[in-house]
């Protein structure tokens, strides 16, 4: 098969169109039922409606706003091991988060997840107590990675660094008082945003109606009142079982459902402030117990410094770093440097909201399938793992969890959804479903085409490429600071479901975490939105 430039076309039944998307909604308006209708598009909802339709389900998928407009795409984008849940005592969760961790490696998302290195300088803030309980979890943490039968060739077993060693790997560390460092392996996302559509469209392709632009009212066990944003019509949507995917917006929804949502801000900072350091680090948060800053090397010159954890009193659409979050990121990233961070040296900033679960009350916690946790006074010490409710109206809702384990919750979701409705639908397939993409790693290594775009799109980027039709220009950088192309664009257009110039910018790309990045590209974005929408559509 062949593309619209002439080369390699996606996935079969994979390309999100908006052309599909008019008219499988035609179809569910008119009074299709389908077995499972999911509402949320982030990473859990597109992972509950890829489990349901790969054991032979019939599903939709209805999204309000985009795909990973809200939580999904403001994370750390790490796939981490659980090394954070063993200081914490959660063995189950850390266990499951290495299990999760290998699966996204190893099998489904080899494009998309690659190894990263990543280094606790032992400063003098750190004790000798502390550095040997740190190097204690970290080897305890291994084993879990044995246990994952993740191979040390993936993530190679954690070991103590000399001071030089730590110096080299991150030169703009300060020297002074510098004992060494610990290194240890983890999990890193090129993009959780591509995450999340490789996940829509793998589901796609089983058959599932993939429909943004469509929020859900109200719902029951059965039916779901929605309205389009494209025409602003209303009607109902019918289904054998619903699942409330929404994260942080599910009480809207599901009003017993209660939830102590909690902000994660990050800076997006360039890399030269940090000296081009070889490997992300870990930094000990003064005065608290089990929290770390991190510092995540990231593509196109550019370090994501992270990340917070404060109740967040407020749901709002797109959350805002507060200015005394910053400064906190930056005083305790600056207390291990050389040359201290100031405001000026952060680009950007950007914050998500976690949907945890609020158990302190007991009639709040009654009916819930739990995952664990407890209600502390902190959010930072609120439980990370998942629960499936069924409501008294039989809408099933899954919250919690975090985005490693997002497959885990989906196998849930469904689990619980079928055993309400009765559905015949066959075992989870999903430890071992490659998303779009997705390939062995020798295979990927042999793609013709840049490496950027492999990791990016895995086996489909002679597809992206295919997109420029011959004209060199779709191949370059669409504006200084980005390496992201005018082939990208179309691709995304054509095949992952964008439907304006903010899909383009804020979630296909990520260049609008970084404003001026988003200036200096919109003319060129929106001069080739426009062509593409005068263009016809794709069936």
């Amino acid at each position: 098969m062949t593309g619209a430039g002439g080369g390699p076309s996606p996935l079969p039944g994979s390309s999100l169109s908006a052309a599909r998307r008019d008219r499988e909604l035609a179809r569910l308006a008119g009074g299709e039922v389908v077995d499972l209708l999911v509402v949320g598009g982030g990473v859990t909802g597109a992972g509950v409606a890829l489990d349901a339709a790969s054991r032979g389900l019939s599903v939709a998928l209805a999204e309000a706003r985009d795909l990973a407009w809200g939580t999904s795409r403001w994370s750390s984008k790490l796939v981490h091991g659980g090394l954070r849940y063993l200081a914490s005592g959660d063995l189950r969760l850390a266990t499951e988060s290495a299990q999760e961790r290998d699966i996204l490696l190893r099998r489904t998302a080899q494009h998309l997840v690659h190894p990263v290195p990543i280094m606790v300088p032992l400063t003098p803030a750190v004790s000798q107590a502390d550095a040997a309980a740190m190097d204690a979890g970290l080897r305890f943490a291994d084993l879990l990675r044995r246990g994952a039968r993740t191979p040390s060739g993936t993530l190679p077993p954690p070991r103590r660094l000399t001071a030089v060693e730590t110096h080299q790997l991150a030169p703009a560390l300060r020297a002074a008082g510098l004992r060494g460092g610990l290194l240890y392996w983890d999990g890193q996302l090129v993009d959780d945003a591509r995450l999340v559509v490789a996940i829509a469209r793998t589901a796609a392709s089983y058959g599932t109606r993939v429909l943004t632009r469509l929020r859900a009212v109200a719902l029951n066990g059965t039916e779901a009142l929605v309205e389009d944003a494209a025409t602003g019509g209303t009607f109902t949507l019918r289904a054998r079982a619903v699942v409330n995917a929404t994260g942080v917006w599910a009480p809207t929804l599901a009003p017993e459902i209660r939830l102590r949502p909690s902000r994660g801000t990050h800076l997006v900072v360039a890399a030269g402030a940090f000296g081009g350091t070889r490997t992300a680090l870990t930094v000990p948060m003064p005065g608290e117990r089990n929290r770390y800053a991190l510092v995540l090397p990231q593509d196109d010159g550019r370090v994501y410094v992270g990340l917070t954890d404060v109740p967040a009193d407020d749901v709002a659409d797109v959350p805002r770093p507060s200015a005394a979050e910053i400064e906190t990121l930056l005083g305790v990233v600056s207390a291990v440097l050389d040359a201290p961070l100031d405001r000026a040296d952060v680009l950007g900033a950007f914050a998500g909201l976690r949907p945890l679960l609020d158990l302190a009350d007991d009639q709040s916690a009654r009916g819930w399938r739990r995952r664990g946790g407890r209600a502390e006074a902190r959010s930072a010490d609120l439980s990370r793992r998942h629960a499936v409710r069924v409501g008294p109206d039989g809408v099933v809702t899954v919250v919690g969890g975090k985005l490693t384990t997002y497959r885990r919750m989906a196998r849930d979701a469904v689990d619980a959804a079928v055993a309400h409705a009765g559905l015949a639908a066959g075992p989870c397939r999903t430890a071992r479903l490659g998303l779009v993409g997705s390939a062995p790693r020798a295979r990927l290594a042999a793609i013709d085409a840049p490496r950027r775009l492999v990791e990016r799109y895995g086996t489909e980027a002679p597809a992206v490429l295919a997109e420029a039709g011959g004209d060199p220009g779709l191949l370059a950088p669409i504006a200084p600071g980005t390496s992201v192309t005018g082939a990208e664009l179309l691709f995304a257009l054509r095949h992952e479901g964008a439907r304006d110039v903010d899909d383009l910018l804020d979630r296909r790309t990520r260049i609008g975490l970084v404003e001026a990045d988003r200036t200096a590209a919109l003319p060129a974005v929106a001069r080739l939105f426009e062509a593409f929408a005068a263009s016809p559509p794709v069936r």
